[in-house]
């Protein structure tokens, strides 16, 4: 019995020792996890690995920080409307990659190539061969795919469009983009806004020409931001608190600029430039009494909107050239030698050619007009009568007169890259030079500022082109541009005579002048042909010329100053005068126009008509001058394109909102700067052709229009 009891015992003592064994392992680990875990929970709540604080890295991960981004100021012409402003733009990018999902299982990669290259074909620059070829890349890992200059700058209504038609995979990036809704608009005076990454990789909108560069630090914004604690889907953590700080948005810039006159000038100039293929032209209309700038432009140019013909040219000409003016510099050797003392306008001389030393003084008309008068001398532009007067009143006294002109000196416009001048003023062959526009360089700006003084019987004024700079948060002004005097170079009675020796320019039998006549005033000119100069010498030929002109209208007492210059030009059948002539006579009567409607109607501010009935809003407008436009049919006025308080110009197209269908209206007559206003706050398709005021449109007025339909208008500039 004990054999076989033993033998028992032995056989079992293997899984007890076993069963202890398990026991003993199954304890060691859970004390080996409680170890673990709380050695971790005790590094993640208080200890640093290598430095870095675990807890603080772990916060990092569920903290969400969001950049609010501020809005860049808008730049303003003189009657409050946008020139320049902010506006949304999206970059299109499609997800290929099929892992990708949602957490509800939605496939967030393209499932329908196909579909989305007809999509992306119908509205975007792109075909669908080449869209459906993008979508299919030949690398199969391919994670996401873009679409080059066709997926970028997509307008918010194209995106729309796209995003109705439920492609998945398909998606968006918002960015920040400049918006010009006149196109060709004073584009260099404006200039760009454009897209910058800075070292962080935040984009932002910077000044890059003009003043959007000029006035960048005003116009740029202070970014804001907010921290928000999610989990890992995202969503906001609850008994968290949101910290946030309120992005400042940019000061608003408001110019001297008007849009109406502005967009005359620019049809003019095109017309003009499309003839004559110059080299160069600048325009520039100026209130005669305080400097202000009222439209302004150059050729080449470009348009702000698409960037077409950017390429051409980059420089401000009116500030950023200096040149040779010509014969226009005959109104200040005229005005010096008369302020002076020295001038006596029925002496005379022998025209043709003039001997300083061993240097010829030659008129344009080498063979002269024999023995003649100053006076007449002035009026037929001659060369050699100004050399007379230079010499008469002594090179130090002209250059006496040309620094109190300030010429030579920047006019401190605020533009960026304005040039000083410089002038070859050693000999008495470079003295006499001068005093009829050669041997001296200027630029644009330095000879409106010295034709102030004549226009304003001696007081001379800066040019300028900002009015204000306001605080949108605050609607106060935070820096006011007022018109400025910088000098006194001659005597009110040496501008009168001046301005009347401009008008024999004109109205003399012999004057070079009479293309710029105008009906019902009388106008106060002088002209300018200059050699254009190629650093060592001049160029010859027919087409190596400066032309120029200075008016000043009306001429007994100025409210506008025009100067227009037109370098190497492909004359046709047309004279010089007479093309100049087609871009200044408009000009300047559309601007006696308004400053007469001005003057018969007070200055009306923009009245509360938001909640109003449309009866009693249009008949507050109409009685305000502006003209009323009403979008929709609802009976209550649900908003107003001007703001409350904004000073109205006489005219002034006013939109109301009151919901409901929209019946297109008839457009004919109206300006660009209108339909393209119309087109915003409609959301339509709009595409402009030619310029001036709308003589066709291609939906029929009365028709009910959508976001996003279509609409081409046709204009034609009035004369």
């Amino acid at each position: 019995m004990k054999d076989s009891h033993e033998r028992q015992t032995t056989n079992q003592q293997p899984g007890r020792n076993r069963k202890h064994f398990g026991q003993f392992l199954f304890y060691a680990i859970c004390v080996l996890f409680i170890f673990v875990v709380c050695r971790f929970s005790y590094i993640a709540i208080g200890k640093n690995v290598q430095n870095v604080n675990l807890s603080s890295q772990a916060q990092k991960l569920y903290t969400a920080n969001e950049t609010l981004k501020a809005k860049r100021g808008t730049i303003y012409d003189a009657n409050g409307q946008a020139i320049a402003e902010d506006t949304s733009v999206y970059s299109l990018y499609v997800v290929l990659d099929k892992r990708q999902k949602g957490v509800d299982g939605q496939k967030l990669y393209a499932t329908n190539k196909p579909k989305i290259a007809r999509v992306l074909a119908k509205y975007l620059p792109i075909s669908e061969k080449k869209a459906l070829k993008a979508l299919n890349p030949s690398n199969r890992n391919t994670f996401q795919v873009e679409f080059g200059t066709a997926g970028q700058n997509i307008s918010l209504t194209t995106k729309q469009k796209i995003q109705k038609a439920h492609l998945n995979g398909v998606n968006f990036i918002q960015q920040e983009a400049r918006l010009y809704p006149n196109g060709i608009f004073a584009s260099h005076l404006v200039g760009l806004a454009e897209s910058k990454t800075n070292k962080a990789g935040e984009t932002t909108l910077t000044g890059t020409m003009g003043l959007e560069q000029a006035f960048n630090k005003e116009l740029t914004g202070t970014n804001g931001s907010q921290k928000i604690k999610k989990d890992m889907y995202g969503y906001q953590l609850p008994g968290t608190k949101q910290k946030s700080k309120k992005a400042k948005n940019g000061d608003n810039v408001y110019t001297t600029l008007d849009t109406r006159l502005q967009t005359l000038l620019e049809t003019e100039m095109s017309s003009v430039q499309d003839q004559v293929k110059a080299n160069s032209m600048n325009a520039v209309l100026m209130n005669a009494k305080t400097g202000a700038i009222l439209a302004a432009t150059q050729r080449p140019t470009f348009n702000a909107s698409t960037k077409a013909g950017l390429s051409q040219i980059w420089r401000d000409t009116l500030v950023q050239d200096a040149y040779e003016p010509g014969s226009t510099m005959k109104v200040f050797t005229m005005a010096a030698s008369i302020d002076s003392g020295n001038y006596n306008g029925n002496a005379t001389y022998q025209s043709g050619k003039y001997a300083i030393g061993n240097q010829i003084v030659p008129d344009w008309n080498t063979s002269g007009w024999g023995t003649i008068t100053y006076d007449k001398g002035f009026a037929l532009s001659s060369n050699v009568a100004m050399a007379h007067l230079e010499q008469q009143m002594g090179a130090k006294t002209w250059k006496k007169y040309i620094d109190r002109f300030r010429f030579l000196k920047s006019t401190h416009s605020g533009l960026p890259g304005e040039l000083s001048g410089s002038i070859a003023f050693q000999r008495p062959i470079e003295q006499a030079d001068t005093s009829f526009g050669q041997g001296i360089q200027v630029t644009f700006f330095q000879m409106l500022q010295g034709l102030t003084a004549v226009s304003n019987n001696g007081k001379m004024m800066k040019p300028y082109v900002i009015s204000k700079v306001t605080d949108p948060n605050t609607n106060k002004t935070v820096a006011k541009y007022s018109p400025k005097t910088v000098g006194n170079p001659i005597s009110a009675k040496t501008a009168k005579a001046v301005r009347k020796h401009m008008e024999d320019v004109v109205y003399k039998s012999y004057g070079i002048g009479g293309d710029y006549k105008m009906s019902g005033e009388r106008v106060a000119v002088k002209t300018g042909t200059a050699q254009v100069s190629n650093g060592s010498g001049y160029l010859s030929g027919d087409d190596s010329y400066l032309y120029s002109v200075a008016a000043m209208v009306p001429a007994s007492n100025p409210k506008y100053v025009m100067y227009i210059t037109m370098k190497q030009p492909h004359l046709g059948s047309k004279t010089a005068t007479q093309l100049l002539a087609s871009i200044m006579k408009p000009v300047m009567a559309r601007a006696l126009q308004e400053d007469a409607q001005t003057t018969k109607s007070a200055s009306a501010k923009m009245p509360a008509v938001t909640g109003k009935s449309t009866t009693s809003a249009s008949s507050a407008l109409t009685k305000a001058g502006a003209t009323v436009t009403i979008l929709g049919t609802g009976s209550k006025v649900l908003s107003q394109s001007v703001k409350t308080g904004t000073t109205l110009y006489n005219g002034q197209r006013v939109f109301l909102k009151t919901g409901g269908a929209v019946a297109l209206p008839s457009l004919t007559g109206w300006s660009k700067g209108d339909v393209v206003k119309l087109a915003q706050i409609e959301g339509l398709k709009l595409t402009v052709s030619g310029d001036g005021y709308v003589t066709k449109q291609s939906v029929k007025a009365g028709t009910s229009v959508g976001s996003g339909a279509g609409l081409t208008v046709t204009l034609k500039q009035n004369k």
